[in-house]
């Protein structure tokens, strides 16, 4: 998630999405200091604080109101600090949710309301599958759109001292929504504070709510059409290149420059070409002009894909590395591919024995992220490094051979 600045949160209110029967006349005046808002304060002082700040930046007394009612909600806090699901390899964790319900609901919808995935193509550069995939992945195309009390969650998480600067900023667009009739007070969504059918923040509900069938008002909980388009304005205001590729599945020798791999290293598809890369079918690439990563989520022996810079994209909606290819691939299913070669990995590291190389790494002076058990893009980096120094091919896959040589 690509989550606004403090400093940033005022500006949104300008253009804030309203309900059709709204006027906006509130002045936008500078939010109050951060410090006025330290974590885990006397909650109730914090909320006070809170909504000085939320006044001096327009919100009535509506929303204020709502901000008063607010409590701490524990099941938010155990939700935060248990997400296991992660710790699954890609092809875990793809496997399981890339569904044959949501390629077949996918496949349909992109038919049923395909006018809109029309439209956002045309108007945001984003192709349908890309955002069926989102819908699929976050809500089942609004089935499961979460039971948490919205604004309880994000108080709850701006308030804890694990990460408020990555919920603080959402709280006063929550109830700038709230006062001005786009959302209830008691509005339900997912334990972080995500709203609607893709899982949206509050802040992204209130700059980029698009009102997809013209009726006046964005319903990102009812509303396909506004669902459709303002998941397209979201895709684009994180850098999305219309007509560019994210993802292709290719594969790799048996040997090659392993070191050139990775998200980050983009090459010309010719050097790529050149080193041995084909297209899954073994088919040359062709050079297009453009640049691409080579991501190996199970290492050199698994799957393989070309990763073009909207593919970037995806981390910028969730950072977790697993979930972004599964969204990536999942459109890519969805505009026709096929699933993936699974190939024949080596065993990988899970539990205790993953957390033993994490330490391990962290002793070394990385920055794993955590000792959690789970493969992320700080512990694949690590695991990278070492495997230069240990002269071990470099494809971030954690291994026995890897732990012991440590």
């Amino acid at each position: 998630m690509n989550l606004l600045s403090k400093a940033m949160v005022a500006a949104l209110f300008a253009t804030a999405v309203m309900p059709a029967n709204a006027q906006n006349t509130a002045a936008v005046t500078p939010a109050a200091p951060a410090a006025t808002l330290e974590c885990g304060d006397d909650f109730a002082t914090w909320k006070q604080n809170l909504a000085n700040e939320a006044r001096a930046a327009g919100v009535g007394e509506k929303g204020v109101s709502a901000l008063a009612n607010a409590t701490l909600d524990p099941k938010v806090l155990e939700r935060d600090r248990a997400q296991g699901v992660f710790a699954q390899t890609f092809t875990q964790f793809s496997e399981r949710m890339i569904s044959d319900y949501r390629l077949k609901h996918g496949a349909a919808n992109l038919q049923k309301y395909g006018q809109y995935f029309t439209m956002a193509e045309q108007e945001f550069g984003v192709p349908g599958p890309v955002i069926a995939a989102f819908w699929a992945l976050e809500t089942d195309f609004g089935a499961v759109q979460g039971n948490f009390n919205s604004l309880n969650a994000l108080v709850t998480l701006a308030h804890d001292c694990r990460r408020p600067d990555l919920f603080r900023p959402q709280v006063i667009p929550l109830i700038t929504l709230i006062d001005r009739n786009v959302l209830p007070a008691d509005v339900q969504g997912a334990w972080a504070g995500e709203i609607g059918q893709t899982q949206i923040l509050p802040s992204d509900y209130l700059a980029r709510g698009v009102d997809g069938d013209g009726d006046g008002i964005v319903d990102l909980r009812n509303t396909p059409a506004d669902v459709i388009l303002t998941t397209g304005k979201k895709i684009q205001s994180r850098g999305w290149k219309r007509g560019e590729p994210w993802i292709e599945e290719v594969r790799v020798p048996a040997e090659m420059a392993w070191e050139e791999t990775g998200r980050t290293n983009k090459q010309p598809l010719s050097k790529w070409a050149a080193m041995g890369v084909t297209m899954r079918d073994g088919t040359p690439l062709k050079d297009t002009g453009l640049k691409a990563g080579i991501v190996l989520p199970m290492g050199r022996k698994g799957p393989a894909f070309l990763t073009y810079d909207n593919y970037d994209v995806y981390l910028e909606w969730n950072q977790s590395a697993t979930y972004t290819l599964t969204a990536a691939h999942l459109a890519a299913r969805l505009a026709g591919q096929p699933a993936f070669d699974r190939g024949n990995p080596d065993a990988g590291l899970t539990g205790d024995a993953m957390k033993a190389l994490q330490q391990k790494l962290h002793d070394r002076g990385y920055d794993v992220g955590g000792i959690d058990g789970i493969l992320g893009t700080n512990t694949r980096e690590a695991i990278r490094q070492e495997q230069m120094r240990l002269k071990l091919p470099v494809d971030g896959w954690p291994t026995d051979e890897l732990l012991a040589d440590l």
